[in-house]
């Protein structure tokens, strides 16, 4: 392995540092989240023009940069710097590479190329709040996640063709592609403007039951723009309060969608797992560098605070006791940036494609993302605490890593939940004990002790 970065790694890096330092700072961040897309769009499309951003891990055949999760991590690592509002995860992480690995060629071939020239936005909608155990972040993907009734979850139905929907506008064929969808989906990454979905839903009834991916064309909808006619019926999609705003989150009714099946034929559900596992590498770690970026600026000015902060006639930088603690959040900083680092190359073993993430497992991405997670939330308390009484006010700029790092763990974590499946996928605990020091693994009553 060469851990060195390439020159042209390096000059994606410093492309889009310059940007974004031209275009988000703190003041254009807190503004464009308050906008209805919850993002700046106009800088979105000038990073997809420009930058070749949401396409960096596409093929070239589809219009992407044809670069993989490597130079998308280092790219997420610049944009998490400055905790931009955009959809980049959520369209480059999640959606595209489902798509790159899952669709038939007609659907490549009419959505890559949009997403990658920012044309188009996409994500991934999962029920109940499950997104990290569908990407198989904190346990096995195989089980019943994506909800076996109505209740908690989204069925899939199939209906005649000729009782499809009209032809999409994106698609050439019926929006519908002969199936229904029923249920809810909450806490959807950019759910409430995304163009494309990609949503997990159930099929098959009680005896043949199976978890498959369908595409809803979201962009037909118009209901997501302000003032535009709905016209995917039974949509509706509704932006949630959260409590970072830089990564919004949408609540997703569907009652009877028209929906598309993602690939060709009846849908393989052991393919649709072992995609989402090898996405959730690709995804891990994205978001485990873009932790690592905002970590970084967040230490910074703190280090920047503390020199020119002047207590008892001296900077509170020259204390030992500060110098101490901002040594300790220096190591786990590194030591996260490393992780991030041997994940993402790790998910680029196979360059673009997802499935061909090498011998690695989930349980890398979930072990880089569960440090780089704690090395934020470290970072970033320290920061509100060493900025003193400026640092919990409203105004100044580290809340909002603060709640970048409290909102990540949610969305995929908790960190002790990410640890503990990488530990069984690198087989710790054989037995299933899972008893460290003695201590039981959760649901198991302690064994007799003899004294």
């Amino acid at each position: 392995m060469d851990a060195a970065f390439t020159e042209e790694q390096h000059e994606i890096r410093r492309t889009l540092r310059e940007l974004l330092l031209k275009r988000c700072g703190p003041d254009e961040v807190k503004a464009a989240v308050r906008t209805p897309a919850g993002y700046d769009t106009e800088l979105w499309r000038q990073l997809a023009g420009r930058l070749g951003l949401p396409g960096l891990a596409l093929p070239t055949a589809y219009g992407g940069v044809g670069c993989g999760p490597t130079e998308l991590a280092l790219a997420c690592e610049e944009t998490g710097r400055v905790v931009l509002p955009a959809p980049l995860v959520a369209t480059a992480a999640l959606a595209a590479p489902l798509l790159l690995a899952l669709g038939s060629e007609r659907q490549r071939t009419t959505l890559l190329p949009a997403l990658a020239a920012g044309e188009l936005t996409a994500t991934l909608a999962v029920p109940g709040g499950r997104l990290a155990t569908a990407l198989a972040l904190t346990g096995p993907n195989d089980g019943d996640w994506a909800g076996g009734g109505r209740a908690g979850g989204i069925q899939a139905r199939r209906v005649p063709e000729e009782s499809a929907a009209a032809p999409s506008r994106h698609g050439g064929r019926p929006a519908g592609g002969g199936w229904r969808l029923y249920g809810e989906a909450g806490q959807v990454l950019n759910g409430h403007t995304a163009d494309v979905l990609v949503v997990a839903a159930h099929t098959g009834g009680f005896a043949r039951s199976r978890t498959l991916l369908f595409l809803v064309r979201a962009a037909d909808a118009g209901g997501a723009r302000p003032g535009a006619e709905p016209g995917v019926p039974g949509l509706l999609r509704t932006r949630q309060t959260a409590m970072d705003e830089t990564r919004p989150q949408a609540r997703l009714e569907l009652r009877e969608v028209p929906a598309e099946l993602l690939g060709e034929g009846e849908g393989d559900a052991a393919a649709v797992a072992r995609t989402l596992a090898a996405t959730g590498l690709v995804a891990a770690a994205a978001l485990a560098a873009e932790a690592v970026g905002a970590a970084d600026t967040a230490l910074a000015r703190t280090v920047a605070h503390v020199r020119q902060r002047v207590q008892f006639g001296r900077p509170i930088g020259s204390f030992q006791a500060v110098q101490h603690r901002l040594a300790d959040l220096y190591v786990a900083l590194q030591a996260a940036r490393s992780a991030a680092y041997y994940a993402a190359w790790s998910a680029g073993g196979g360059r673009s494609a997802p499935e061909g993430a090498g011998a690695a497992g989930p349980g890398v991405g979930a072990l880089a993302l569960a440090q780089a997670l704690e090395a934020l939330r470290a970072v970033a308390a320290e920061a509100v605490q060493l900025h003193g009484g400026i640092g919990f006010t409203w105004e100044h700029e580290a809340q909002l890593y603060f709640k970048r790092a409290a909102c990540d763990e949610l969305l995929l974590g908790p960190v002790h939940r990410l640890r503990a499946r990488a530990a069984e996928e690198a087989g710790l605990f054989p037995d299933g004990a899972g008893e460290p020091d003695g201590v039981p693994a959760p649901g198991r009553a302690p064994e007799a002790v003899e004294v």
